[in-house]
C-alpha cells in the first residue's frame, strides 16, 4: 500500500467524498441486516398462526421500503465514491502527463512510447479501480462481516462456529492465490505495453513499411506481440479462474452445514424456524463479502503493481533544469560564446564536440557547414539546453547559460529542426504554436516570409486546413516554411535554421532566404545547411569536422583556403551544373 502514497494530496483534499461516500455504504449495509430480521418475524408469527393479512401487508410495504432506501444509499455511494475514484483518475493522468513534459529529451531515447502509453491507460485504470471499487467493497465487506457475524452469534453459538469451519482454508487460498496473480499481472501489463509500443510503432512507419512491401512481416511482428499478451492474460486467468470457484465451493459448504445441522437444531426446538430463516439469509449476506475478499485482493494487488509502475516513471528526476543560482531577472539579446566547449551524451562515448571556441555577436549570422555527423545539430541542441553542457563552455551576453531559465532561454529562441514535427490541427494553429490566442496578422505575415503564404492560399480552407498526423498530407517543402513560419512569429532574439531548407527548390530557397535576411538583420542568427548557396552570405562560417572547427572566415576567405569547404562548394557547382545540361 505505500505505493499509494503519491496519491495522498489528492485523498486529502477528498477525504470527506470517500467518508461520506463510506457512511452511505454503512447506511446500505445497516438497512440490508434489517430485512432477515423481519423475514424471521414473518416466519416466527405465521407458524404460530398469528400472522393477519394486514401485518403481512405492512411487513411486505416495509420490505419494499428498505429495498428503496438501499438503491438510494447505493447511488449515494457509488456518487461519492466511484464518482471521486473518476476525479482521482484525471488527476493522476494530468499528473503523469505533465511530469512527462518536464522530463528531459534523453529520458524518451530510452523508454518506449507504447510502454508510456500503457502507463497512462491500462495502469492508471487499474489505480482508479482500486481506489474507487475497491475501497468500497473492502469497508463493506469488512462491515458487513463484522455486524452479520455478532448476529449470527446472538442466534446460536454452536451453530455459528460450525458454519464457519470453511474460514481458515478460506484464508490459506486467499493468501496463497493473492502473490500468484500479482506477479501474473505484472506480466500481463508488460506483455500489452509492447503490444502497445509495436501497434504505435507501425502506424507511425505504415508509409515506410508499405514502400519496402514489408505488410506481411509486420503482421508477423504484430501476432506475436498479440500472441504474448494474449498468452500472459491467459496465465492470469486460469489461476483466477481456479481461484474464484474454490472460494465459493468453500462459502457452499457453510450452506451445506447449516441445512444439516441447522435443520436438526429447528426439529429439536433449539431454535425457532424463523431463527433459522434469519440464520440462512444473514449467512448469505456474508458469503458475499467472503467471496469478495479474493475480487479485493486482486483489485489492489493490480492497483499496487500499477502504481509502482507509474511511481517508476513520476520518481525520474529531469536532467535538466533551473539550477538554485539562476538569474530570473536575466533579458537575452544574442551575443553568443562557446568556451572550450567539449560534449559527450555520456561517460562511456567519445566527445561529439571538442574544444568549440566561437563568439557570435549580438545580429550576426553564423553559418555552420560539416558532413553527417559532425556535430552541427549538437551545437544547437546544446544552445537550447536540450542536453546540459558543463559550466563556463556556453555563455549568452556573457552569462552561462546554465544561469538563464529555460523558460526564458528557450522562449527567446526560435529552432526550426531538421525534423519538421507539424501537430494534427489546423495550419494557423501550427504556425501559432507558441501563443495560446491566434493573431491572424502575424501568422500570415510570417507565412508570407516563410514563401508558404501562397501554398496556403490554395487549400480550400487556406489557414482552417487541417493537417494530418505529423503533417503527412503536406510536401516535405511546405512542413519545412510551415516549421520556418511558427519560428518566425515568436520574434526571437535568436534564430536557428537546422538543415531547413533541404526539401525546398533552389528558387524557392532564394526567396525564403532573402525575406528572412530582412529579419535576420535585427537577430542573432545561426544557419546549418549542406547547400553553400544557403550560407554564402553570412557573416561568419565556421566548417565542423568530426566535432572539431577545421576552417572559420569569410565564404570568399574559406574558398581561398582551398580546404573542405572549398571541395564542398565546387562539389556542389559541378552537380548544379550537371543538372542544368
Amino acid at each position: 500500500m505505500r505505493s499509494f502514497k503519491t496519491l495522498w494530496p489528492f485523498i486529502k483534499e477528498h477525504k470527506w467524498m470517500y467518508i461520506l461516500g463510506i457512511i452511505w455504504v454503512a447506511f446500505t449495509d445497516a438497512l440490508q441486516l434489517i430485512t432477515p430480521q423481519l423475514l424471521r418475524t414473518i416466519t416466527d408469527r405465521f407458524q404460530e398462526g398469528n400472522l393477519t393479512l394486514k401485518e403481512l401487508l405492512y411487513y411486505t410495504v416495509l420490505i419494499i421500503a428498505i429495498a428503496l432506501g438501499i438503491a438510494i444509499f447505493r447511488f449515494l455511494w457509488r456518487w461519492f465514491v466511484i464518482g471521486t475514484s473518476r476525479k482521482m483518475e484525471y488527476y493522476l493522468r494530468n499528473k503523469f502527463f505533465a511530469h512527462l513534459q518536464k522530463l528531459s529529451t534523453n529520458f524518451f531515447n530510452h523508454h518506449k512510447t507504447g510502454d508510456l502509453m500503457a502507463h497512462a491507460t491500462n495502469d492508471i485504470n487499474s489505480v482508479r479501480m482500486a481506489m474507487g471499487p475497491g475501497i468500497v467493497f473492502a469497508f463493506d465487506g469488512f462491515f458487513l462481516t463484522l455486524t452479520t457475524l455478532a448476529i449470527l452469534l446472538s442466534i446460536n453459538v454452536r451453530l455459528t462456529l460450525i458454519s464457519l469451519i470453511p474460514l481458515p482454508f478460506l484464508a490459506i487460498i486467499v493468501t496463497s492465490f493473492g502473490q500468484v496473480i500479482h506477479k501474473r499481472f505484472l506480466n500481463v501489463q508488460d506483455a500489452f505495453s509492447k503490444l502497445t509500443d509495436k501497434v504505435q510503432e507501425n502506424f507511425a512507419g505504415i508509409r515506410v513499411v508499405k514502400s519496402f512491401v514489408q505488410e506481411k512481416f509486420e503482421i508477423d511482428k504484430f501476432t506475436e506481440a498479440n500472441q504474448l499478451n494474449m498468452n500472459a492474460n491467459m496465465h492470469l486467468v486460469r489461476i483466477w479462474g481456479m481461484f474464484h470457484p474454490l472460494i465459493e465451493v468453500f462459502a457452499t459448504l457453510s450452506f451445506v452445514i447449516i441445512l444439516g445441522y441447522g435443520g436438526r437444531l429447528v426439529m429439536l426446538g433449539e431454535i425457532s424456524l424463523g431463527d433459522f430463516v434469519a440464520f440462512y439469509t444473514y449467512l448469505g449476506l456474508m458469503t458475499w463479502p467472503i467471496i469478495a475478499i479474493g475480487w479485493v485482493i486482486n483489485i489492489f494487488q493490480r492497483g499496487s503493481a500499477s502504481m509502482k509502475r507509474i511511481n517508476a516513471i513520476l520518481h525520474e528526476k529531469p536532467e535538466i533544469y533551473n539550477y538554485p543560482d539562476t538569474r530570473y531577472e536575466h533579458t537575452i539579446k544574442g551575443k553568443i560564446e562557446f568556451k572550450n566547449l567539449t560534449f559527450r551524451y555520456s561517460k562511456d562515448t567519445p566527445p561529439v564536440l571538442k574544444n568549440i571556441n566561437l563568439t557570435i555577436k549580438e545580429g550576426q549570422t553564423l553559418a555552420i557547414v560539416g558532413r553527417t555527423g559532425s556535430g552541427k545539430t549538437t551545437l544547437v541542441n546544446l544552445l537550447l539546453r536540450l542536453f546540459n553542457p558543463e559550466r563556463g563552455q556556453i555563455f549568452i551576453d556573457g552569462v552561462d547559460i546554465n544561469q538563464i531559465p529555460l523558460e526564458t532561454l528557450r522562449q527567446n529562441i526560435g529552432y526550426v529542426p531538421q525534423d519538421n514535427f507539424l501537430f494534427s490541427t489546423t495550419i494557423a494553429e501550427n504556425i501559432n504554436f507558441a501563443f495560446e490566442k491566434l493573431d491572424m496578422p502575424k501568422i500570415e505575415e510570417a507565412a508570407k516570409i516563410a514563401q508558404v503564404y501562397e501554398n496556403i492560399m490554395d487549400f480550400p480552407k487556406k489557414f482552417e486546413t487541417m493537417v494530418g498526423e505529423r503533417g503527412v498530407t503536406l510536401s516535405g517543402g511546405q512542413k519545412q516554411r510551415i516549421s520556418i513560419a511558427r519560428a518566425i512569429i515568436k520574434n526571437p532574439k535568436i534564430l536557428i535554421l537546422d538543415d531547413c531548407l533541404s526539401a525546398v527548390d533552389t528558387q524557392t530557397e532564394e526567396k525564403i532566404l532573402k525575406e528572412l535576411r530582412k529579419i535576420m538583420k535585427d537577430r542573432t542568427s545561426i544557419i546549418i545547411s549542406h547547400r553553400i548557396s544557403s550560407i554564402k552570405d553570412a557573416d561568419h562560417i565556421i566548417v565542423l569536422e568530426k566535432g572539431e572547427i577545421i576552417e572559420e572566415g569569410t565564404h570568399e576567405e574559406l574558398l581561398k583556403a582551398n580546404g573542405l569547404y572549398s571541395y564542398l562548394y565546387e562539389k556542389q557547382l559541378l552537380e548544379e551544373n550537371l543538372e542544368s545540361a
